[in-house]
C-alpha cells in the first residue's frame, strides 16, 4: 500500500505522528510532505521549540515517529510519485489539514504537492482523507468541507471521542489516528474499539 501523509499548518501535530507512526507499523511504503506552516508545528507541537528549524524538525520527527523507509518530499517536489494519476497511490492523507489547504484543493489551485496530491486523488478517485483541525468553523469553511467531500473526499475532523474512556492525551490522539488509518484500511487498532472488551 503507498500512501502520502501530508502535514499542514493547522494544529494537531501530534495527530500526524501518531498516524506516520501506524502507517508504519502496517507496513505501508510511506511518503511525507510538510508545508512550511506544517513544519513550524511540528516544532512547536512536537519539539517545544516554536525557533527550530523548520526542515531540521521535519527530519527529526519522521525519524521519531517514522523509519528510515519514510521518504520525505519537499512541498515543491513535483517528481514525487503522488504528483501524478499515472503513478498508483492508495491514499492522501492531510492531518492536520488547514481551512487554507481546505480552501486551496477546493479551488483547484494546487499551489504545492499536498494540494497536487489531493487533486489527483480526486480526480482518479482514489482515497483522499482531510483531517481538518480549526474551530469554530465559518460558512466558508464549512462550504468548503462539504464541497470536499461532494468531490469524493472523506472528513474526519480531530475530534477525539470519550466513549472508550480515555486516561491521557495519548489516549485521544490514538482515536483520532485510528479512525484515520480505518478509512485508509489500515487494519490496525490503535484504540478500543466500540463493542469490544
Amino acid at each position: 500500500m503507498r500512501v502520502m501523509l501530508g502535514i499542514t499548518g493547522a494544529s494537531g501535530a501530534p495527530y500526524a505522528a501518531r498516524v506516520l507512526r501506524g502507517l508504519v507499523e502496517a507496513g505501508a511504503d510511506t511518503g511525507v510532505c510538510a508545508s512550511a506552516a506544517g513544519r513550524q508545528v511540528i516544532a512547536l507541537e512536537i519539539y517545544g521549540d516554536r525557533t527550530m528549524d523548520g526542515r531540521g524538525a521535519l527530519e527529526r520527527f519522521v525519524e521519531d515517529h517514522g523509519s528510515p523507509d519514510v521518504t520525505v518530499w519537499d512541498e515543491k517536489d513535483y517528481s514525487a510519485p503522488y504528483a501524478s494519476g499515472s503513478s498508483r497511490t492508495d491514499a492522501v492523507v492531510i492531518c492536520p489539514c488547514s481551512m487554507a489547504t481546505v480552501g486551496t484543493i477546493v479551488a483547484g489551485a494546487e499551489a504545492n504537492l499536498i494540494h497536487r496530491a489531493a487533486g489527483v486523488q480526486l480526480k482518479e478517485r482514489r482515497k483522499l482523507v482531510v483531517v481538518p483541525r480549526e474551530t469554530p468553523l465559518s460558512s466558508i469553511h464549512l462550504e468548503n468541507l462539504l464541497r470536499l467531500r461532494n468531490a469524493g473526499a472523506e472528513v474526519l475532523p480531530a475530534a477525539p471521542g470519550f466513549y472508550h474512556l480515555p486516561q491521557s492525551i495519548d489516549d485521544l490522539v490514538d482515536f483520532v489516528a485510528g479512525r484515520v488509518l480505518d478509512q485508509v484500511g489500515v487494519d490496525l487498532t490503535v484504540s478500543h474499539r466500540w463493542g469490544e472488551p
